[in-house]
């Protein structure tokens, strides 16, 4: 399980999101500041890479972006992958790259379409995150990340739905992935 450090990180998450988002072919422009407003982890079972499905809006739209902490560079990134650098007050240096276009965050969203990855707490050490509701499918999936967030009931097969804070401050629930091959 993940352990969450209670300490400092120069820049900022929000601050590096700030600076990527308006990079990213389906972002909405003319939003305001990001706002963090929900999310879950995933923990890799090799210990190494940091996974958060976070959430963040801009006064009008609910963008999730999956994030892969690294403590060094990705070999092979692909262009536009890392979100940003920083400096973690326990940790060191982290590489903060788009979950999407990270093999070991690709692996662990396609475990948890299975039914095999567990979603924890965004901000708790070792605690499970209930309120995501996974419909598993089996065999091979392709895990594919909503971006920008529109509200739904519960999951159908292939589908993970959690919550989050709209930007007008209502608690609505999405799909946040989904299996690509459906």
């Amino acid at each position: 399980m993940a352990t969450i450090h209670r300490t400092t990180l120069e820049p900022g998450k929000l601050e590096l999101l700030a600076k990527w988002l308006p990079e990213q072919e389906w972002f909405r422009p003319g939003g305001g500041e990001l706002v963090r407003a929900g999310g879950f982890r995933l923990d890799d079972p090799a210990g190494e890479v940091g996974i958060e499905l976070m959430v963040v809006t801009d006064g009008r739209d609910a963008y999730l972006v999956p994030m892969a902490y690294r403590g060094a560079p990705l070999e092979g990134a692909p262009a536009g992958a890392l979100i940003g650098v920083s400096e973690h007050g326990v940790l060191g240096t982290r590489w903060f790259y788009d979950g999407a276009q990270d093999p070991v965050v690709r692996e662990e969203l396609a475990r948890m379409l299975r039914g095999e990855a567990v979603p924890q707490m965004q901000g708790e050490s070792d605690a499970v995150d209930g309120s995501v509701a996974v419909a598993p499918v089996a065999g091979e999936v392709v895990p594919v990340v909503r971006r920008v967030l529109e509200p739904a009931g519960e999951p159908v097969a292939g589908q993970v739905v959690a919550g989050y804070t709209a930007p007008d401050g209502s608690a609505l629930r999405a799909v946040f992935v989904a299996d690509g091959r459906s």
